[in-house]
């Protein structure tokens, strides 16, 4: 498997995707949902976007960021800075504040 840190060029990923048995690998997985080894991944900003009960859309409208943006965040590829980190404690913490200051 090729490795995360480093994208691949188009030849070695050429000659990764020719050595790749798909349906393996999907039997693979299968097996490890089955046995529970497979878990699902959450993250901090997820979690304070559903105690707001709010959309992608409206939640990032509300912190005055992108969807773009917010979903890097939940994905992991981004960490939040500055007020922003501030913004998603107050979310996770009282979601009510923030839904108030969204209403007015």
């Amino acid at each position: 498997m090729p490795s995360k840190s480093k994208p691949l060029n188009e030849k070695d990923l050429e000659a990764y995707e020719v050595t790749r048995d798909l349906a393996a690998e999907l039997l693979q997985s299968v097996r490890e949902m089955k046995a529970g080894q497979v878990h699902v991944v959450t993250s901090s900003v997820i979690e304070a976007r559903k105690k707001t009960g709010l959309s992608q859309s409206q939640f990032a409208a509300l912190l005055g960021v992108s969807v773009r943006t917010l979903q890097g965040w939940e994905q992991g590829r981004k960490q939040p800075s500055g007020a922003a980190r501030t913004l998603l404690a107050i979310a996770s913490k009282n979601p009510k504040a923030l839904l108030e200051v969204m209403s007015e």
